[in-house]
Formats: C-alpha cells, sequence, structure tokens
C-alpha cells in the first residue's frame, strides 16, 4: 500500500485510487464546470496492472452507468460533460445519456492511419466523443475561443446576396462534429508511455469551448493527465483520477507537482532515434546520405 493517495498544489488535485471508488467522497455534488471522461473501451488493451476487457459488453455498460451518474451529480448546472468509448460501446452509452441530460453534439475525432488498418473490412480511423450538458437552454460555450477558418468567406469570398446589403460570407466559424486531430505519436514532445494517450490539441479546444479561467475541470479517468496539463496551461482549476501508479507518475510530472514519488525521479520516457525495419531489425546504413534518416552529410 502507498502512503500517498492525494497530491494537491493551488487548483489542483490528483488522487491515486479506482474512480467509482473514490469520486464521490472527493468532488461535491454540483461543483464541477466540465468533466472530460475517456475511460477503458473494453477492447483489451493493458493499462499497467490493468487488463481493458469485461465479460460482456452489457457488463461493462452497467460498469459505465454507475460512473456517469456520479459524473452528472458532480457537475454545476450550466456544466458540460464529453464522454468517450468505442464506437462498438458508445450506443449503450448514448441512449443511457439521452434519458439524463441533452446530447448536444455527436462529435467524431478523426486521425490519420499509421500503415495499413485492414484487409477484409474498413479500418477503424476515428472515435466517438458525446457532448452533454443538464440545461440545454444554459450552458457555457465559448464559440470564439474555438472558432476555424471557414473556407466560404476566407478563401473563397463568396458573397450572400440574402442580405440587404451583398457582403461577403464570415471568415471564421464554429468547427463542426468532425474534427481532425492527429493522434499522440512516439517522436511527438508531448508522447507518454500510454496504448491510448490523447492529444493536447483535442483537449484544448473541449476546455477552451465549455469553460472558463478559474473553472473547475474534472477527468476521473486521467491516463497521462492530458487533461489536467492543458486545463492548468489554460488558467482552469483540475481535478484528475487515475488507479495505475504508473500514471500518477506521469501526472505528477507533467502537473509539476513533484520530481520524485516513492523514491524515483520522475522523468519523461526516453527515446530511442534508431529506426527499425517491421521485424525489429536496425537497417544498414545509408551510404549516399551519412546516416539512418537521409540526412544529408
Amino acid at each position: 500500500m502507498h502512503d500517498e493517495s492525494l497530491f494537491k498544489s493551488e487548483g489542483i488535485l490528483v488522487a491515486h485510487g479506482d474512480a467509482l471508488e473514490i469520486l464521490d467522497g472527493l468532488v461535491d455534488d454540483g461543483t464541477v464546470n466540465l468533466i472530460f471522461a475517456d475511460p477503458p473501451y473494453n477492447i483489451g488493451k493493458s493499462f499497467g496492472a490493468f487488463r481493458d476487457k469485461w465479460p460482456s459488453d452489457r457488463e461493462y455498460a452497467e460498469w459505465c452507468y454507475q460512473w456517469l451518474e456520479v459524473c452528472l451529480r458532480k457537475l454545476v448546472q450550466d456544466g458540460s460533460f464529453y464522454v468517450m468509448t468505442s464506437t462498438q460501446a458508445m450506443p449503450y452509452l448514448d441512449l443511457w445519456l439521452r434519458e439524463r441530460c441533452s446530447v448536444q453534439s455527436r462529435i467524431i475525432w478523426h486521425y490519420d492511419s499509421s500503415g495499413v488498418q485492414a484487409k477484409r473490412y474498413y479500418g477503424s480511423m476515428y472515435e466517438p466523443i458525446l457532448f452533454c450538458v443538464k440545461d440545454p437552454k444554459n450552458y457555457t460555450f465559448n464559440a470564439d475561443a474555438i472558432a476555424v477558418e471557414a473556407r466560404t468567406g476566407a478563401q473563397r469570398k463568396l458573397i450572400d446576396y440574402r442580405k440587404p446589403e451583398p457582403t461577403i460570407y464570415n471568415a471564421t466559424k464554429v468547427p463542426g462534429n468532425v474534427w481532425y486531430f492527429p493522434r499522440v505519436r512516439y517522436r511527438m514532445d508531448e508522447y507518454e508511455e500510454h496504448p491510448s494517450q490523447k492529444p493536447e490539441t483535442l483537449l484544448e479546444r473541449i476546455i477552451l469551448a465549455s469553460s472558463n479561467p478559474g473553472d473547475l475541470v474534472l477527468d476521473p479517468f486521467a491516463g497521462t493527465f492530458t487533461t489536467g496539463a492543458v486545463a492548468k496551461r489554460l488558467g482552469r482549476r483540475f481535478c484528475g483520477i487515475e488507479q495505475e501508479r504508473e500514471y500518477i507518475r506521469i501526472g505528477l510530472r507533467r502537473l509539476d507537482l513533484r520530481t520524485e514519488l516513492d523514491g524515483e525521479r520522475l522523468a519523461p520516457p526516453e527515446k530511442s532515434y534508431v529506426r527499425r525495419n517491421g521485424q525489429g531489425a536496425i537497417p544498414e546504413r545509408d551510404e549516399s546520405t551519412g546516416d539512418l534518416f537521409g540526412t544529408p552529410k
């Protein structure tokens, strides 16, 4: 048993434990402005000592309903709740949530492929996100903070002749519900050793849109603590829960809460920049360029 399970700093709280067991006692009802929940997906990945697999889809859904119910209680009346899971499981969560809150948007996070995805079916290139609110008539949504370029006005300069005085269409707009953000790759600065790390750009859009400086952001399955890192950078308060100790180490480092834990120094992952082929072997040096990456001598 570890001596420490709670780590605090001004506006930041990191908790080591099972979200279902500790969330209710950790955060008061009606105090959280924004929740981002990225739970295990029930697809068999390993997260430290935990393997992400339930005996059936129904049992997985029943587990989700438990923490979803707690999260909804924690939200302020004008709060927002973003939920992720696998494409297979999302219908269960969608049907359950729409009876208890308002699903404002069903978002597709689309990303690139690192290679061949499938040969006998269509490969998966996205993950779904539900954007939910308690009160559809009163919730935080900072449209200007997340505006993107509108091609019609910004590039094509098309004119709207329906107006009394014809004018060029707006140059910016609120993003649609299909978002393209690259997945976190090994060579990226934000990379951590985790099987499903979410990119900072994805969390930045969510946090900017659905919270304000000083608001409390909750992540009950914090993982690599990307939510916390972005929330802190944007001037929000943050509470994150994580049951795997090795990921707590990542969170404490990313949030500048600790430089060591359990007698070990907290350091980012060491990356090898030696390129390997598909069989794990190091290819021969390219004598025409002088190194493995084609950099001229």
